[in-house]
């Protein structure tokens, strides 16, 4: 995920008309684009034939991508969300430490940040010696990144590009690409599409990628917090008299729905290792793959509890060098917290397990039909004897929250 980008989706975001905006050495210079023409529906509109209803259904989902997109990068406007980027201080040291290790790497080299938000990677690429930094961004946080540029000396290295990266002309291409793409369960947002764009078009054969590598997994948990926002309602006799003990079923459907939660879960509320599920190569992966991430999964309980959902987290990798370590970034319940946390999948009901219990299924990943920046999540598992089950998770839409 770009740097800054957003993780707080309860807030509302609205799509709107913006021009294109670039900025050489922090000076900027403003470019006007059209959005794409809508098409108003006429009174006489649900009287047309299946082939007229079916062309124009069509025509709107494509509508509805293009708001879908402007809606995403407008999003990275507000000041709270960069905050939490850069407070994630296991998240930012570890990008400054990946782009200092790969210090002879960018020494004098052409750097590409894509999605560069408010410019804390180009400038960490600068530092590390880098001939030339092209940070690219879509939002009007660009023009704060090239205040950062200036502010920090180096508008001579440092140019700030306002736009995608798609539509993007750079004046040469690069040795090295950076970019905190990651979303919710990684693929959330689905910015690594961008990455592989630029990877595509702009990368010089065997360049370096920062990150350079993806890991998914999960592990099955008792998520404690969600057993006790449910014995809530058997307590509240005890504090006012009133039984209302018979809201946990309908608090239990709000609850354990088939949204992705994404909070922190601890370590206590795992309960087995984790399994990995999938592996992407950011110098090989393509757009056609990402239509579909999917594994498959097979753990044991350590011992007896009760399984009320699945746990997915990632882990990228940036390259050793001189025989030293890799470095992880880990989104992991077993490392510190991240502003990432974790994707919680709650089941319907809860399982009980004991130690061993065996718990097996599979994983596939992919974007939303109505937003291709949404990811779903199905999960098919079969716990101990009991019969396979399967359910889909999603991440509520951008422009659902907003209406």
């Amino acid at each position: 995920m770009r740097d800054g980008a957003p993780k707080s989706r309860k807030c509302s975001f609205f799509a709107k008309e913006f021009s294109s905006t670039l900025a050489y050495g922090g000076g900027l210079r403003d470019y006007n684009s059209q959005d794409a023409a809508r098409t108003v529906p006429s009174p006489g509109e649900e009287a047309w034939g299946e082939m007229e209803r079916e062309k124009n259904m069509s025509k709107k989902r494509k509508l509805d991508s293009s708001a879908q997109d402007s809606l995403y990068f407008e999003s990275y406007a507000d000041v709270t969300i960069h905050e939490e980027m850069l407070a994630d201080t296991v998240r930012t040291d570890t990008y400054r430490r990946g782009i200092f290790r790969a210090g002879e790497q960018i020494q004098g080299k052409a750097v590409l940040d894509v999605g560069a938000g408010t410019g804390v990677l180009s400038v960490f690429c600068a530092q590390a010696g880098a001939r030339k930094v092209y940070a690219v961004e879509a939002s009007s946080i660009a023009e704060q990144a090239a205040r950062v540029v200036r502010l920090n000396g180096l508008a001579d290295r440092v140019e700030v590009i306002r736009g995608t990266v798609e539509s993007a002309e750079l004046p040469e291409k690069v040795d090295v690409i950076v970019s905190e793409w990651m979303g919710y369960a990684l693929l959330h947002e689905s910015m690594l599409n961008s990455v592989i764009f630029a990877r595509d078009r702009w990368l010089r054969p065997g360049g370096l990628i920062l990150p350079e590598r993806a890991e998914l997994f999960v592990a099955p948990i008792n998520h404690l917090v969600a057993e006790e926002r449910l014995s809530f309602w058997s307590m509240v006799k005890g504090q006012y008299g009133v039984d209302m003990s018979c809201m946990t079923d309908f608090a239990r459907s709000c609850i354990m729905n088939g949204e992705i939660s994404v909070q922190p879960v601890s370590v206590e509320d795992v309960l087995s290792h984790p399994c990995r599920f999938g592996m992407l190569d950011l110098h090989t992966v393509t757009p056609e793959q990402l239509k579909r991430v999917s594994g498959s999964f097979c753990c044991r309980c350590f011992g007896s509890s009760s399984l009320n959902a699945f746990c997915v987290w990632f882990a990228v990798t940036f390259p050793g060098e001189d025989g030293t370590q890799p470095l992880v970034l880990s989104t992991s319940p077993f490392k510190p917290e991240t502003h990432w946390k974790q994707a919680v999948l709650y089941l319907d009901e809860p399982v009980d397990v004991v130690q061993d219990t065996r718990v097996e299924g599979s994983i596939s990943m992919f974007p939303s039909e109505q937003s291709s920046r949404h990811i779903c999540i199905h999960v098919e598992y079969t716990i101990g004897e009991h019969k396979q089950k399967s359910k889909t998770f999603s991440i509520p839409d951008w422009g659902q929250e907003s209406q």
